[in-house]
């Protein structure tokens, strides 16, 4: 990139923040959408394959899969199609507030098409975006057990807490629900800052055991990364956590009052800060305390610039790690954080170094369970995974500026399926038996045929070339 971004102005950043935003305004209608259905069997002769196809002969596996339902995986596309299912309350942009008008579920449904995208791109895997006229969290449990004999997994998209956490837990707990669910707000972005983490610490050669972490935000995204750490090693009283008002523990009657509908934020209170640190208001700053001496901060908060000031930054351990992952802008910029001490920064954001992005784990964790036909996706499955793709971007090297690979790197994906397959298998929970060669190969082939599909469509002229931005309108 000719021009550091360090020497950018906040506007021109915030400029090129937006620019992705216009070309989507403009490039969404003349496509009318970004996903669509293709037949998967030959059509030659339309009267005789209709009949198999279709009426009279579908009606035989209709009738063996009514004596044995696993046959839906073998006589149907069920064991490749994952719902994308969301109440459209938490989608990006247009996040909703306790004070604030609830948005219409339609308008997620550009995100939604976006992920199935991802999905069949990434990790070959059929997505189908679901967005529910719904905000209560039984109804929508109710909603996706009822949708469950179609799809072979859900993923659970852009729902706001702490309804996320109520959906996720009540799904993943029910002895009916017998296929995988995951929130990816809350377990694809852990499963990255873990892979992230994992890279950093060879790097700064520290181990988890011995780290302090200062957790700034307790959302979705550290109540999930939190037992992730924990699994890997980390100490929970080495971990300071805080909200918008103040460092967690375990006098916060605030949260207490709540506890039934924050439960992990309550578990959080219970399990960190073992030295008693507060903050707030008539103090030091909540954020600055749970940073002073950490190791690492993993941040995601409101956006900066300014969320986390640089004195923060100073007052951290030798060569800190922090992932500012607040979106469009981070807690902190990354050039002021490295000026004030930091060692490694990450953010998602794909013009930085190091984007932290969940986009890199739900394809391949996804295209593993389905490959295995797993009943769920375990804490240690996410672990494989990110084990996973820390190993690959160690592979092709690491330094301070490449800790993860990026969405380019489609390779990571086959890789992390037969990961987490395994892991599945050794966990019990896989109703398939499969070698990691095996694994490898099939994710490595069916992804390349997903993208072989959309270059044959593009060379074809079926899908049809990105139209000229108007001029003047040129970044």
């Amino acid at each position: 990139m000719s021009t550091r971004l360090s020497e950018l102005t906040e506007q021109d950043l915030l400029a090129r923040a937006e620019r992705p935003a216009q070309d989507a305004l403009r490039l969404h209608p003349f496509y009318r959408g970004k996903i669509q259905i293709a037949s998967r069997c030959p059509i030659q002769d339309v009267v005789n394959d209709f009949a198999v196809w279709y009426t009279p002969g579908v009606a035989a596996p209709c009738r063996a899969i009514q004596e044995n339902e696993d046959l839906a995986y073998e006589y149907t596309s069920r064991g490749n199609t994952v719902a994308v299912i969301s109440d459209s309350t938490r989608v990006q942009g247009l996040q909703v507030g306790i004070d604030e008008k609830d948005i219409k579920a339609v308008a997620g449904l550009p995100l939604m098409e976006g992920k199935a995208l991802l999905f069949k791109h990434l990790g070959g895997v059929d997505a189908i975006p679901i967005c529910l006229d719904a905000k209560d969290p039984r109804d929508i449990v109710t909603a996706t057990k009822w949708l469950q004999p179609s799809f072979g997994g859900v993923n659970l998209e852009d729902i706001s807490q702490p309804k996320c956490f109520q959906v996720l837990d009540t799904l993943r707990s029910d002895p009916e629900v017998t296929i995988p669910v995951w929130h990816d707000d809350q377990q694809g972005t852990a499963t990255i800052i873990l892979a992230g983490l994992f890279n950093a610490l060879k790097i700064v050669d520290k181990r988890m055991e011995d780290l302090r972490v200062a957790m700034v935000g307790a959302g979705a995204v550290n109540v999930a990364t939190l037992p992730l750490l924990l699994a890997c090693g980390v100490k929970p009283g080495n971990v300071v956590a805080c909200d918008s008002r103040g460092i967690l523990h375990p006098d916060r009657a605030d949260v207490e009052e709540r506890k039934d509908e924050f439960r992990g934020k309550w578990w959080m209170c219970q399990v960190t800060n073992a030295e008693g640190r507060r903050g707030g208001a008539d103090r030091r700053h909540p954020v600055a305390e749970a940073m002073r001496g950490a190791d690492v901060c993993i941040a995601a908060s409101r956006p900066g610039p300014g969320a986390i000031l640089p004195e923060w930054v100073e007052a951290m351990a030798e060569d800190a790690i922090i992932f500012a992952l607040a979106n469009p802008i981070p807690e902190i910029w990354p050039w002021e954080a490295k000026e004030a001490g930091a060692r490694i920064v990450g953010t998602s954001r794909g013009d930085f170094s190091n984007q932290i992005n969940n986009s890199l784990v739900f394809p391949g964790i996804f295209r593993g369970v389905l490959d295995v036909r797993a009943t769920t996706i375990t804490d240690e499955m996410a672990i494989a995974a990110a084990q996973e793709v820390a190993a690959y971007q160690a592979d092709r090297g690491l330094d301070e500026e490449h800790i993860v690979p990026t969405v380019n790197d489609w390779e990571v994906f086959p890789r992390e399926a037969a990961a987490v397959g395994v892991r599945a298998q050794e966990q019990g929970l896989a109703r398939l038996t499969l070698s990691y060669e095996q694994l490898l190969s099939k994710a490595d082939q069916t992804i390349r045929q997903a993208q072989a599909m959309t270059r044959f469509l593009m060379e074809q002229g079926l899908i049809p070339p990105l139209p000229e931005a108007p001029r003047g309108d040129q970044g």
